[in-house]
């Protein structure tokens, strides 16, 4: 293979898989931004150096991915518990479990609702930060603001949508 082979695959593989692997990734790491993107880029060098794991034969290339990141993660898991000798647990860093559909649904029904109560400036930076999830950098450059901006705009927008929510009944 290539360089431009190489580079091919992983651009490939990241416009197919680089979100959702991504969102695993932070469920895995229990929203640790850091570590899942670790754990992303790891996945995507790992999959890098075995290309001919992701022929068809072998399966789904996503749940392929989704097995690495997976195994990466318990393995990251177990080494920090191994350095540490007076932590032990006999659980596995596991996802939380999934809500069924009707509870999504209603879960993004409710916060598309909240969402809609913001005003603009506050809806965008909490799409671009949470929901995109770009970094301050990146969403100060997409919605043409500074950094600073973000950040506090961002503070804002979490204490209006604690407001409403609670507004709405959702929490208190």
């Amino acid at each position: 293979m290539t360089t431009e082979d190489d580079a091919e695959l992983l651009r490939a593989l990241h416009a197919e898989h680089g979100e959702a692997l991504f969102t695993h990734a932070l469920r895995l790491t229990h929203g640790d931004r850091q570590q899942a993107e670790d754990l992303f880029q790891e996945t995507l060098v790992r999959a890098w150096r075995q290309p001919h794991l992701m022929s068809p034969e072998h399966g789904p290339v996503r749940a392929w991915l989704f097995t690495i990141a997976r195994n990466l993660a318990i393995d990251a898991w177990r080494k920090r518990t191994a350095r540490v000798g007076e932590v032990f647990t006999d659980e596995l860093p596991e996802p939380p479990p999934q809500f069924d559909e009707t509870d999504r649904a209603v879960e993004a029904w409710t916060i598309a609702e909240a969402l809609s109560r913001l005003s603009p400036a506050h809806r965008d930076v909490l799409v671009e930060c949470f929901y995109r999830g770009r970094s301050i950098a990146e969403a100060a450059a997409i919605l043409g603001i500074p950094p600073g901006t973000v950040k506090s705009r961002t503070h804002y927008a979490l204490q209006s949508l604690r407001l409403v929510l609670a507004e709405m009944g959702v929490i208190r």
